[in-house]
């Protein structure tokens, strides 16, 4: 298990969970007061004002009671959970490694920022729903998370566990990191200039085990600098990498496997970019674009 508790923790995470409901009431809310005075006309909006207000000194929300919810008010999100702690000292450690990193070769690094949402998202990338999982947005530079995707990791997917959920955020950041680097610009002008839609998720797969590498280069730093992982914790990271290769999610889809359909890889190949990166230490063993075999 990940010794994380008691560690720093990232100021870099913004907590949205929630926002998504409380958007959708206010447009509910604005759909009623529409039809009320369409009904019933002003006199009836205020009737409506006047019990609302005496229903809020009594403590009950009237919004709530209107959309046909509890009148009881509700819990608003929790903005320090354990969830949000665990997301937040992972994105520190990431921090701690990648500035390292970045200063032995010379430079700054950036530190990007992490969304915790729930249900939807918007960023500068689009609208997203969490059934797309967790991704990076390379035009805002932020990494944006349903937390539940971790339950869904390990109760659909079969990788249960705090590394499991700590390489999920090292993946993404490891894309924060082509994006800083350059490589990320580089994939995609090539992906406009490819021939066709199988060149195109080449170049896709191969930047997807960078990442992949990137996360077991962050793993092999936080486990000897800082003491962060613990036995067990490279193998809970490995059956991740294989719950969620290409060729396995096809499988369990009951689809056939087509290899040039894949954006990610195959669970073998994204475990051995893990791990290539886990034993190295070294970025530089990271370089997918040039190996002849993935």
């Amino acid at each position: 298990m990940v010794k994380w508790r008691g560690r720093r923790e990232s100021r870099n995470v913004e907590d949205r969970r929630g926002a998504g409901r409380a958007a959708g009431g206010a447009g509910i809310g604005l759909m009623l007061v529409r039809f009320i005075i369409g009904r019933f006309g002003i006199r009836g909006l205020v009737v409506v004002g006047v019990v609302g207000i005496g229903l809020y000194l009594a403590g009950a929300n009237p919004v709530a009671l209107l959309q046909g919810q509890p009148a009881s008010p509700q819990a608003a999100a929790p903005v320090n959970d354990e969830t949000s702690q665990f997301v937040r000292v992972i994105l520190a450690e990431t921090e701690d490694v990648w500035s390292e990193q970045f200063r032995l070769a010379g430079g700054d690094y950036p530190e990007p920022k992490l969304v915790m949402f729930s249900g939807s998202v918007n960023s500068a990338c689009g609208y997203a729903s969490s059934a797309a999982g967790p991704f990076y947005c390379p035009s805002d530079k932020q990494l944006y998370l349903d937390a539940a995707f971790f339950a869904e990791l390990a109760q659909r997917f079969g990788a249960p566990g705090d590394f499991a959920a700590a390489y999920v955020i090292a993946h993404e950041v490891g894309h924060h990191i082509q994006t800083v680097t350059g490589t990320s610009n580089q994939v995609r002008s090539a992906q406009q200039r490819a021939s066709g839609k199988g060149e195109a998720n080449e170049l896709q797969v191969r930047m997807e085990l960078q990442a992949d590498c990137y996360s077991g280069v962050w793993a092999h730093h936080a486990d000897r600098t800082s003491g962060l992982l613990d036995e067990g914790d490279i193998e809970e990271g490995l059956r991740a990498a294989e719950a969620i290769g290409d060729d396995t999610l096809q499988r369990n889809a009951g689809q056939r496997v087509t290899p040039e359909s894949f954006t990610h890889g195959t669970s073998a190949q994204r475990q051995t970019w893990f791990v290539k990166g886990y034993r190295s230490g070294d970025v530089g063993s990271c370089d997918t674009f040039s190996a002849q075999r993935l």
